[in-house]
């Protein structure tokens, strides 16, 4: 009887053990599942921001050309001036 005892005592345990790891994987689902989540979410959120700047980019003003004529202008008209 103490085998048998001893037997059930396993049984019981294993499936204790067993409804432990089934828990565990569960959660363990459940966070990979909203870490996945939070992830799309983070990735759509930066190509919507990488689209934003695209556009920026493209209407910007061209500073630096614009710059650099005026300062060729600036040059002709002062190498003209001395000239005459």
């Amino acid at each position: 009887m103490t085998r048998e005892h001893e037997e059930r005592g396993v049984a019981v345990e294993l499936e204790r053990l067993r409804r432990s790891v089934d828990v565990g994987f569960a959660t363990t689902r459940g966070d990979l599942a909203l870490l996945l989540q939070r992830a799309d979410q983070t990735d759509k959120v930066l190509g919507e921001h990488e689209e934003r700047l695209d556009a920026l980019e493209r209407t910007r003003w061209p500073l630096p050309s614009l710059a650099a004529l005026t300062s060729c202008a600036a040059l002709v008209l002062t190498l003209w001036q001395a000239a005459r």
